[in-house]
């Protein structure tokens, strides 16, 4: 598994003409700030002088350290001033996400002398980081105390760590094929892969239920132990001990499987293959699973990946689950039900305990169905898709809201101006399903975008 915390590269940047002094202090303070931010990162420290870029001379050493340190992001704060051809060369050679910032200068000196010009410099930097092509994200120009600061470094790691998903690239272990009739998740695999670096690994079905059976044999006396542990908390109905068993055996194929081959996400046929065979709907293992790696249930690749890219923003902090969204509420006219079975169980209400129950939709007598109401909180709704060459990610924010009760997995999500949301993704290349995560983090997917070429970005809820 990935680290979760990108680790950034500080190149701090002065320029011989104004004060070496004042740059070595602000370049000393900032190093403070990220520490006390807990920051991973790497300097130049040791590798120029004064750790600062302060000549043409300096990328090569400064580009060869950075790389050889493994870093993912490039943050180039201007200290005095700034060497606009130097800084913007090391962004370019090292082609990371880059971060543009400078702390705002004090008045001038009594003699009317100024020891720095940063915002100048900045100014300066941002031009030739344009002229060459490479993205950056601009934090405004403030006082290092500024709570923009850290505000904005938060934004930029998380943006950093989901760009880099697409950059680095991701795996998609698709369990299974597309189920028939579900002509929404029809992908372009190659396109996938040439354009945003992402391999969809297939995973051959008949393989991975004699896998299952093979593993729930085997470990029967663990799972009896563990089923007899769920029983207790958990309302069990129509699900007998072999095929709870095999439930539980899905779950553990399944994150052996991302581990054996280095999965960042799984899709799954989910139905009706798998559930024949183990003789249960396997959204319970779904849910355990979808807490360590995003899950797309019914072959929903794109859903997988969008997924991904959202708990990458989080920074792996919380889980994601791959939503409907699916009717207005009765009375809210903001407010929609995000509904689907799987959800990760640290989704659940406290006041819901976990029922695995029959599926209400589908005319079955099989047991296996999660039914749960998700805790209540912010949360951040999100879709990768496309057609015809034409991508595009929308992300937006809500928050719950009351509502009827329903089954499976809920949660009631009021918005501002729901009208929009749903214009956008019914016009736009989406379908209904959509990763949601709790936490407010739209501006720094909205940043990681700028970093992913040929993807477009959908603020859900802006008027058109």
């Amino acid at each position: 598994m990935k680290r979760e915390a990108p680790l950034l590269a500080l190149c701090p940047i002065g320029k011989f003409v104004f004060s070496n002094e004042d740059a070595v202090r602000q370049k000393t303070r900032l190093q403070e700030k990220l520490r006390e931010w807990n920051v991973q990162f790497v300097d130049l420290d040791g590798v120029l002088e004064d750790g600062l870029v302060k000549d043409q001379k300096h990328v090569a050493p400064a580009v060869d350290h950075l790389r050889k340190a493994g870093a993912d992001c490039l943050f180039i704060p201007h200290c005095n001033f700034g060497t606009e051809g130097a800084a913007a060369m090391i962004a370019h050679k090292l082609g990371l996400p880059t971060l543009l910032w400078g702390p705002r200068d004090e008045a001038p000196l009594p003699d009317g002398t100024r020891p720095c010009d940063t915002l100048c410099g900045i100014l300066a930097t941002s031009k030739v980081l344009h002229r060459l092509g490479v993205p950056f994200t601009y934090i405004e120009n403030c006082r290092m105390d500024d709570p923009t600061l850290e505000r904005g470094m938060d934004t930029f790691l998380r943006a950093a760590n989901a760009a880099n998903a697409f950059r680095n690239g991701m795996r998609i272990g698709h369990v299974g094929q597309r189920i028939d009739f579900f002509w929404t998740t029809i992908c372009n695999e190659s396109e996938l892969l040439e354009r945003f670096n992402v391999e969809v690994v297939p995973l051959d079905m008949v393989e991975f239920i004699r896998d299952v059976k093979s593993r729930a044999e085997k470990g029967r006396s663990g799972y009896e132990k563990e089923i007899a542990d769920l029983r207790k908390t958990c309302i069990v109905e129509d699900l007998d001990e072999g095929a709870f068993a095999r439930i539980l055996a899905v779950r553990d194929q399944l994150l052996a499987l991302v581990e054996d081959r280095e999965l960042d996400g799984l899709a799954i046929q989910d139905f009706m293959s798998l559930v024949d065979e183990v003789g249960a709907y396997c959204f319970f293992a779904n849910s355990m699973v979808s807490d360590r790696v995003s899950v797309g249930c019914e072959s929903d690749i794109h859903g997988a990946i969008s997924g991904v890219f959202l708990q990458r923003a989080l920074l792996g902090a919380d889980s994601v689950f791959l939503t409907d969204v699916t009717v207005r509420h009765p009375e809210n006219d903001d407010a929609v039900l995000l509904w689907h079975a799987g959800a990760p169980l640290s989704m659940r209400h406290p006041d819901s305990p976990v029922r695995l129950g029959k599926h209400w939709i589908l005319p079955s007598s099989l047991g296996g169905m999660t039914h749960f109401r998700l805790k209540d909180g912010p949360i951040t709704v999100l879709r990768f898709d496309g057609d015809r060459g034409d991508y595009q990610l929308a992300v937006g924010e809500g928050r719950t809201v009351d509502g009827p009760e329903t089954l499976n997995n809920y949660a009631w999500m009021q918005v501002e101006n729901w009208p929009a949301w749903e214009r956008a993704l019914v016009e736009g290349p989406f379908i209904h399903h959509a990763a949601m995560a709790y936490g407010h983090v739209a501006e720094a997917v909205a940043e990681a975008v700028r970093y992913v070429p040929g993807l477009d970005l959908v603020r859900l809820g802006n008027p058109a």
